[in-house]
């Protein structure tokens, strides 16, 4: 009976590396978050067609695979903590370089796509070592806490960031929201260098078997339960996913019509606030309209993560996973068929406490049956899997759009997934009772 009860679902937090870690990471995703809603919504204001916003997916395919892999060999070989430090560097220098382009008035569609290119670029060698840098400031015991515990975190920037956004757009343009995101990276930088490591830690270094990129392919491939989590994670980056790119597509014509009066008033409430005043009016309403339904999916987010922190526990990490693999999809068909913004708002609620379920899960199940000298690369392939599936997803999901309409894509790719999760459930019944 003591596998159901809910555990303190902020233990990881005793320890005081990952309590730099957390804050950190909560100031600069949300600085992220900003720019992802301002980059997607430059890039669809500057062409008017979903089809640029599937293009700048498509573009950040190109540094994955070879990037994701190498970065997960980095990870195994040198200290983690320096390895993010000099990759948060390079992402902080990104966002400053895409601001000046704003700016200045010189950003043409093609800047944001080269600009994007190389934040996955950069992204690819920083997210292997700090998914494997968790178990480095909390230990093999809070392990899993804190992988829920930073889907918590990523999802309430998600909760901040696209509100934020969806303001600082319509109001101040999207080069203040890529500013903002440069120094928000100056957070995690600190955080990172104010840690005390053990000497052991900081001074790893791992050779031999450690410089081959593809031991984290070759670890998955020879079980086949990781081989079924890689794989229901990567299907529905790639058929689920893509709703997030044309939500501005639905924020400017299907749920516009139902969004436009909430959007008044919120604006109204901005513009004749003490600190907002004549200084700030919504010039771009339908932006705040996207960051709502962004920050929709953020409180379902934190909401799953929060759960899966307390409750996610050895006896219900598959069951949780499972509701989450099959509840993603059906939320995004509801979200799909909807015509009312509140609704559709509901339903975006939904597909991000799922979403969770199924990925800090997955992340965490991978991570615990993994042995810690090849956890770099393992979480490489997961990485490649996840990043690789949905931007290709959403450049399939921006040409279909353009021919079918944002609404019908996003149904057709939830009802495709829901079909593949229900038949991994049956051939991959050992996940249900993984612990």
């Amino acid at each position: 009976m003591s596998t159901h009860r809910p555990r303190h679902p902020f233990r990881a937090l005793r320890h005081w590396n990952y309590q730099l870690y957390f804050i950190g990471q909560l100031i600069s995703l949300s600085g992220t978050w900003m720019q992802t809603i301002a980059q997607n919504w430059l890039v669809y204001r500057l062409t008017g067609s979903p089809a640029g916003l599937g293009i700048m997916n498509g573009l950040s395919i190109l540094p994955l695979f070879p990037l994701a892999l190498f970065g997960g060999s980095l990870a195994d070989r040198f200290p983690r903590r320096w390895l993010i430090v000099i990759t948060q560097s390079l992402m902080m220098f990104q966002a400053f370089l895409l601001a000046w382009l704003t700016w200045s008035g010189h950003v043409q569609v093609w800047h944001v796509w080269v600009m994007a290119m190389l934040l996955a670029a950069f992204q690819m060698l920083d997210v292997p070592a700090r998914q494997a840098f968790v178990v480095e400031m909390v230990g093999e015991e809070d392990l899993g806490n804190a992988i829920a515990l930073n889907s918590s975190l990523f999802n309430f920037a998600r909760i901040i960031g696209p509100s934020l956004a969806g303001l600082v757009v319509a109001t101040l343009g999207e080069a203040m929201a890529f500013f903002l995101n440069g120094v928000s990276f100056l957070a995690v930088i600190a955080g990172l260098l104010a840690m005390r490591l053990p000497g052991s830690t900081a001074r790893r270094v791992r050779a031999g078997s450690a410089s081959d990129p593809l031991a984290g392919l070759a670890r998955i491939r020879a079980d086949a339960t990781l081989w079924g989590l890689v794989s229901m994670v990567g299907v529905s980056a790639f058929l689920s996913m893509p709703y997030t790119t044309l939500l501005p597509v639905f924020a400017r014509t299907s749920l516009w019509g139902s969004a436009a009066p909430v959007v008044a008033r919120l604006c109204g409430q901005v513009a004749g606030s003490r600190w907002g005043g004549a200084l700030l009016s919504c010039g771009q309403p339908e932006a705040v309209a996207y960051g709502l339904m962004m920050g929709a999916v953020g409180i379902g987010a934190v909401a799953g993560a929060l759960l899966a922190a307390a409750y996610g526990n050895a006896g219900r990490r598959g069951w949780m996973l499972t509701w989450g693999n099959l509840g993603f999809p059906l939320a995004l068909l509801g979200f799909s068929l909807s015509r009312s913004f509140p609704l559709a708002l509901a339903f975006l609620i939904l597909s991000g406490m799922a979403f969770v379920w199924q990925n800090a899960l997955a992340n965490t199940l991978i991570q615990v049956n993994v042995e810690d000298a090849v956890r770099g690369r393992v979480m490489g392939v997961y990485t490649l899997a996840f990043q690789m599936m949905m931007r290709l997803g959403g450049l399939q999901a921006g040409l279909m759009a353009s021919a079918l309409g944002a609404p019908a894509t996003v149904a057709l790719g939830a009802a495709a997934s829901l079909g593949y999760m229900l038949w991994a459930h049956r051939r991959y019944p050992q996940i249900r009772s993984l612990a």
